[in-house]
């Protein structure tokens, strides 16, 4: 028989779950089973100089939050789940500096996905706010929720509206998640742009990330920075000094079958074959940042080259891949305000831009990989399950090709 004092916390406990408090609390994944690894703690060789965090947070001002939705497992119910996936949100100025547009390119290596409000940056050059990334099916209420949480975190423009054309991008998680069953609610990508933050930022299975699939292994979001100094002419008889920039790459990564993946070089995929699923059905978003002063025409040509360090991991982004990039600067702040009616604004001659674009290619390899080493096995959706990239066996392969 029950007693009393069982019913009564019974009952209690359903009527929290029913209240709307606990209804917006996003739902959050358990804590890692495991202590951080990235890629260049097993020893993988990657040119260039990283940041302070190795990350795109290394790029003063950016912040990064996350929602990550993960419950239930066995059998799928759409509807109820199994639930693997989440929200990313990046600020490209920081909380402090909403209203302050930044410079951006976008561009688009294979189109077989979405990038909500790029014609916007194509016809203005401006990055208006923050560029959130989920998964395919809930691109929908994330740019609704952005709007959302825009007018309620920054004043209307100069005519008076509150008028906005947000960046949300998307990769597929269905093999994990319960895709169809719309998991995603207007709080958690609330929650997202609410805890975003510079410094540290968690990779792997996390925010849009969550539920995705990279070359067969376990993928989803990774980061990584490279510090870049850039020499000028100077006037003749000068010292030439250079000035230091970073750049910044974050990627969710969705992409590619085993025997393309390749890591310093290395064919890893053909060394440890295996298979999840019978033909491509993935993507990948890479966001670029940098203090460099850039224009816009200049920040799509950086977009451009996300596509060479993309390439480098082994892919050929194939017909149903949506792959898709932008890339921004924080620098020239101010320049998007109505008044005065004139600008002064910074920018690197073309002729100067080579080293930005090494170091975007190299931040776009290494978050790639950090999307894949800093990260663990996963089951979701009927029992489906993908594992993490193996370090043990990546460091033997790394000694036999002779690259430790």
């Amino acid at each position: 028989m029950l007693t009393r004092p069982f019913i009564l916390r019974a009952l209690l406990a359903f009527l929290i779950s029913l209240s709307p408090l606990h209804a917006r609390e996003p739902i959050k994944s358990p804590p890692p089973q495991q202590k951080t690894v990235r890629a260049r703690d097993l020893g993988i060789p990657f040119d260039g100089t990283p940041g302070k965090f190795n990350a795109i947070t290394d790029v003063a001002g950016v912040e990064v939050g996350y929602t990550t939705l993960i419950s239930g497992e066995g059998k799928l119910q759409v509807g109820k789940g199994p639930v693997r996936t989440g929200v990313t949100a990046i600020i490209p100025r920081g909380h402090e500096s909403l209203n302050d547009p930044v410079y951006a390119g976008v561009f688009s290596l294979n189109g077989n996905g979405e990038m909500t409000g790029t014609a916007w940056i194509e016809e203005s050059g401006f990055l208006e706010g923050p560029v959130v990334i989920t998964n395919t099916h809930s691109v929908g209420v994330a740019r609704d929720a952005t709007i959302n949480w825009r007018v309620k975190h920054g004043a209307a423009d100069n005519t008076g509206y509150w008028w906005s054309l947000p960046v949300v991008a998307e990769t597929w998680d269905g093999w994990l998640n319960d895709v169809n069953g719309f998991h995603v609610k207007p709080e958690h990508v609330f929650h997202a742009l609410d805890s975003a933050h510079g410094g540290p930022i968690d990779e792997g299975s996390v925010g849009g990330g969550t539920g995705m699939i990279a070359y067969e292994f376990k993928g989803g979001t990774g980061t990584a920075s490279r510090v870049v100094p850039v020499v000028g002419y100077g006037d003749p008889g000068q010292k030439k000094t250079p000035r230091t920039y970073t750049v910044g790459a974050l990627v969710q990564a969705n992409c590619g079958r085993r025997p393309e993946l390749t890591i310093a070089g290395i064919p890893v995929g053909k060394e440890i074959p295996g298979e999840v699923y019978k033909e491509e059905s993935g993507s990948i978003i890479i966001v670029i940042a940098t203090d460099a002063p850039l224009l816009p025409y200049q920040l799509k040509r950086l977009a451009r080259r996300g596509s060479l360090g993309f390439a480098r991991t082994g892919t050929v982004s194939k017909n149903s891949s949506g792959d898709f990039f932008i890339a921004f600067s924080t620098a020239n702040a101010g320049v998007a305000n109505p008044e005065p009616l004139t600008h002064s604004v910074e920018t690197i001659p073309n002729d100067r831009m080579d080293p930005i674009f090494t170091a975007v290619v190299q931040a776009t390899e290494e978050a790639i990989v950090n999307a894949l080493v800093d990260n663990r096995s996963m089951t979701g959706r009927d029992n489906h399950r993908v594992d993490a990239l193996p370090h043990d066996r990546l460091r033997e392969l790394l000694k036999k090709y002779g690259r430790l």
